[in-house]
């Protein structure tokens, strides 16, 4: 590829005349200006690693007449592991092909073959790895793993086959082939609330408001491809996570506009909240598209516990339409604005008082469990 240069002159401070010029090269950027893409899905195969082989010997030392087989057996292969981890927040960085690492082969003098070292794969929080669109497993908190696939055995050496009728075996076993899966990783978001609207309602600005989470912000629809994760910090030093959720459109649940990719975030959030547009003609029909556009994709999602926002207030139009809204909804609509920072406390409030529940339903839910536990350990003492 032809590189394009470029004359850049250096100027005397003194006399103002110009020095030496310098060939500057205008290739290709540097590695560390690319931006990071967003995988949120992804199909994997997976191959544990082979044992290694078992080892014909027999012993050959001076002065040991019938030394007998010494043949050591093979190690085993390794196996590939996943794990949670909170530094990685996308699957760009996962292969389409991973295969575990081989063991080696038994040697002479009853040594044994190395065992192969397991391949470690971090993935973000929030993973599910599913076969055949049947969920395997869920990783949800740091340091969750799971063994995706096992790594084959050894083959033994001829010195775990000597009996009393055979006592010199010239035989030994290859070692097994590892196993082999093929399974998709996917990303759901983890966040305690998630922003729900259609395109430009104002969701990015809206958490930008709240946390220190800065997603694009512009006067075009898909403004927000990738889901983006904001903390609200309260007093009492809780940290509540707050999820801008990609902008929906009608038909999402057919995966119209990549419903389904920014539909799988929703799933997680424990509460949603409706970010409603009001400076719109008829802000009510939003909230029941996105009503139902939710059930349509999982029966019950719309029914989690939410709250209802009318943006956009500072607007003229937006004042007209907020009494109809009102009257439509059996919820308290919260009406604020996020470019001019209004009312933007009643909202930090009112997602606290939904944390604050649904963190008392876990905890009974603990408590119900460990009393659970405890009554049958009693059961279980003589």
């Amino acid at each position: 590829m032809q590189k394009f240069l470029q004359r850049t002159t250096r100027v005397c401070k003194l006399c103002q005349c110009g020095m030496a010029t310098k060939r500057k090269a205008l290739g290709k950027p540097d590695k560390s200006e690319k931006k990071m893409n967003f995988v949120d899905w992804k199909r994997v195969e997976f191959f544990g690693g082979k044992g290694g082989d078992g080892c014909v010997s027999m012993r050959r030392e001076a002065f040991a007449a019938f030394g007998g087989p010494d043949g050591g057996d093979g190690g085993t292969g390794g196996d590939i592991i996943l794990e949670a981890a909170t530094n990685v927040k996308s699957l760009e960085h996962v292969s389409h092909i991973y295969k575990g690492m081989n063991g080696e082969g038994g040697r002479g003098q009853n040594c044994s073959g190395k065992s192969g070292k397991h391949t470690i794969i971090q993935v973000p929080l929030g993973t599910i790895l599913k076969e055949n669109d049947k969920m395997l497993c869920d990783l949800e908190k740091s340091g969750d793993q799971v063994v995706v696939v096992h790594g084959g055995r050894g083959g033994r050496g001829n010195k775990s086959f000597v009996t009393s009728q055979m006592q010199a075996p010239l035989v030994a076993t290859r070692g097994q082939q590892g196993q082999h899966m093929k399974l998709s990783l996917e990303l759901r978001t983890i966040a305690h609330a998630g922003l729900v609207g259609f395109p430009n309602a104002g969701k990015s600005s809206l958490l930008r408001v709240l946390s220190r989470a800065r997603p694009k912000v512009a006067a075009y629809p898909f403004t927000t491809l990738n889901p983006h994760v904001g903390i609200i910090e309260y007093s009492d030093l809780e940290q509540v996570a707050v999820a801008d959720i990609p902008g929906l459109i009608p038909g999402a649940h057919l995966n119209k506009g990549l419903g389904h990719s920014f539909l799988r975030h929703i799933e997680r959030c424990l509460c949603l909240i409706y970010v409603i547009d009001l400076s719109l003609k008829d802000p009510w029909q939003q909230l029941t598209h996105l009503q139902k556009e939710l059930e349509l994709y999982q029966p019950g999602l719309s029914e989690r516990p939410h709250a209802i926002i009318g943006n956009k207030i500072d607007l003229p139009e937006s004042q007209q339409n907020l009494p109809g809204l009102q009257e439509r909804v059996a919820l308290p609509v919260i009406a604020l604005s996020a470019k001019c920072n209004t009312n933007i406390g009643a909202l930090k409030k009112h997602i606290r008082e939904l944390y604050d529940s649904d963190m008392k339903d876990k905890r009974r839910q603990d408590d119900g469990e460990n009393v659970k536990q405890k009554k049958t350990n009693r059961d279980r003492v003589i």
